[in-house]
């Protein structure tokens, strides 16, 4: 038989849940609990919920504003991802990943040229951001101006040399080399 009447005995379950519960109050410990939560695109939305906790306790956690751009871009909500983004940078404007994830968002949205000087801006505050460089390359082909992607496929490739995207950069190079090649070649016979 059990002893009913004693409190000490009570046996309380706590009900289950359908997801991950957000009752954390420390402002580091729900920022890690997004993190977590990004890694499975089921509860990507969640990461957001996380997200969103962090920045009504600390408005000026630019982390959070980053992450919460991410999911955002990921989901081609470009309005929401570029806010964050820029509210990562007015928090912090040494952030060269912001600038970098800024420039991603202006290049997909068309803006080629802004993109362009927001990779800069990313490329002067971490001149070996290899994917910064490699980003401006693509943004300079799309201007249609191989001699200014160059120096940044150069570069990607000095700082990069063994990754996936590497091969694609030094074919980029000795296309932009063999074109520069033929105009001197035909601009030297029109003389």
């Amino acid at each position: 038989m059990f002893d009913f009447s004693s409190e000490q005995n009570k046996v309380v379950s706590s009900p289950q849940h359908a997801g991950p519960e957000l009752v954390v109050t420390d402002v580091a410990d729900l920022f890690a609990r997004g993190i977590t939560l990004e890694e499975s695109p089921s509860t990507q939305s969640e990461a957001i919920t996380a997200y969103l906790k962090v920045l009504d306790m600390d408005p000026m956690h630019a982390a959070a504003h980053i992450n919460l751009g991410t999911l955002y871009y990921n989901r081609q909500e470009y309005a929401l991802a570029e806010r964050h983004y820029r509210s990562a940078i007015q928090i912090d404007p040494r952030y060269a990943l912001a600038y970098f994830d800024l420039g991603n968002v202006l290049d997909e949205t068309g803006r080629v040229e802004e993109a362009i000087t927001t990779y800069k801006a990313a490329i002067q505050l971490a001149p070996t951001y290899a994917d910064a460089h490699y980003n401006i390359a693509l943004a300079y082909e799309k201007m249609r101006a191989p001699r200014k992607a160059l120096q940044h496929w150069r570069s990607y490739v000095k700082l990069d040399t063994t990754g996936p995207w590497t091969v694609h950069a030094r074919h980029q190079i000795q296309r932009i080399l063999q074109g520069d090649t033929l105009k001197l070649v035909h601009s030297r016979k029109a003389n």
